[in-house]
């Protein structure tokens, strides 16, 4: 049985330079694609994760070669054909992007891809998806569930054109078409109907990295994206530092008064962890991008902020600590859709920060904060990545928190505890 890990106090301001490993988003947009594409790819500084090797491990289990031993990742298209003789296996673990990116991409081979993954996974949303594929022509075998486990009967490719769905639970959906649609007959054309597609930074990511392959997608229509047939280019990508990722260091910066530096941060990007600047600027901090990187100096004490998170949802969790820290109120909104991430992380956070004395309301799609003095003791992962992360956040600065499972930062950041352990001031 784990033991709980108890995180590390900062006692002082602290004043680091991190270096921080690739975007996981970006390594598994470029695998996907090197897949598909014309010839063989290489995705240099690709983060090595287990949402990034499950993606691997998918795209070779359809046919494709991915040497991942080195920093380096050399892929060779491939699809496997009608030699197939039994159902192939995709373990998509905890990873969203494995889930839903991979079934576009398994129609084109001509095999049974049999598709399971986590405990969990079997109720995070992928019916929109599979709906979208069947109207595409593609054969799926869900028993009627909408979720995992589901089997996609592929038959060498796909007859593609238009489709409708709603992406307001994630844009995934979207981008989960997208990323395979130049490989249809048709290609593909996506409209979305219904309340606001969240996330939209990953879907102009995900346009962004279809473009650099040669691919043709025309967005110049609202919740409208359209994607020609044709060659997907290979192209060799180097990836970006993961940009959610640096929320806890950053975020260790403002709680500590401290200055936290992250290297090779971009001048330009369509990471939603980018967004950090403008978050922390409102809690109070100074924050600088210069050509070394981001600067982060923290405040004497956090400000409130009122903040819609719709786009960027995947920060909530860091930002709920700060706010829990903050001395004055704060409003975190346009989030519901977070319920269906690795865990509910509105209810997950508002029970586990209420727990170390947090005074936090639930709110449908947010989550409200009252100054209040914190205190120690455990807090609850749920098997979220992220939830560790608003635990050191706050464990730096308050007395005896630990996390109950910080393993489950092997997601997408590998050794994350001996990382920040070793954080210069935290001890």
């Amino acid at each position: 049985m784990l033991q709980p890990w108890p995180v590390p106090r900062a006692h002082d301001p602290v004043d680091v330079v991190v270096d921080l490993p690739g975007s996981k988003s970006l390594t598994n947009r470029a695998l996907l694609l090197a897949a598909i594409a014309e010839g063989p790819s290489t995705v240099r500084r690709a983060l090595r994760s287990r949402d990034t090797l499950l993606m691997a491990a998918a795209l070779s289990a359809l046919g494709s070669q991915v040497d991942a031993e080195g920093e380096d990742w050399r892929v060779t298209p491939g699809l496997v054909g009608a030699s197939a003789s039994a159902p192939l296996a995709v373990d998509c673990g905890l990873a969203g992007t494995v889930m839903r990116f991979v079934p576009p991409v398994a129609v084109l081979s001509s095999a049974a891809v049999a598709f399971d993954g986590d405990a969990h996974m079997r109720t995070r949303p992928i019916g929109e998806v599979l709906a979208a594929l069947r109207g595409l022509g593609a054969t799926i075998d869900d028993a009627g569930r909408g979720a995992l486990p589901f089997t996609v009967h592929g038959r060498g490719g796909l007859r593609g054109g238009p489709v409708t769905l709603d992406a307001s639970a994630s844009s995934q959906f979207i981008s989960a078409l997208l990323l395979a649609g130049a490989r249809y007959d048709d290609g593909v054309d996506v409209r979305h109907v219904g309340p606001p597609v969240p996330s939209l930074p990953h879907l102009e990511m995900t346009v962004e990295v279809l473009r650099r392959h040669g691919v043709t997608v025309d967005d110049a229509e609202p919740d409208r994206w359209r994607v020609s047939p044709g060659p997907i280019a290979p192209v060799d990508h180097v990836i970006e530092p993961d940009l959610s990722n640096a929320g806890p260091f950053l975020a260790l910066a403002a709680v500590s008064a401290g200055t936290v530096r992250v290297r090779d941060w971009p001048r330009t990007t369509t990471q939603a962890g980018d967004a950090l600047r403008a978050i922390l600027t409102a809690f109070g901090c100074a924050v600088d991008l210069d050509d070394d990187g981001l600067v982060v100096t923290g405040p004497e004490q956090l400000a409130g902020v009122d903040l819609d998170l719709h786009d960027v949802g995947e920060l909530t969790p860091v930002v709920a600590a700060l706010a829990a820290l903050a001395a004055e109120p704060s409003h975190l909104r346009g989030v519901a859709h977070i319920r269906h991430h690795e865990t509910d992380r509105l209810a997950a956070l508002a029970t586990e920060l209420g727990r170390l004395g947090a005074d936090v309301e639930e709110r449908p799609d947010g989550l409200s904060f009252r100054p209040a003095t914190l205190h120690g003791g455990v807090l609850g992962t749920y098997g979220d990545h992220r939830m560790a992360h608003a635990g050191a956040v706050i464990g730096a600065v308050v007395d005896d928190v630990a996390i109950e499972d910080v393993t489950v930062t092997s997601k997408t950041f590998p050794d994350f505890a001996g990382f920040w352990s070793a954080l210069p001031g935290l001890g």
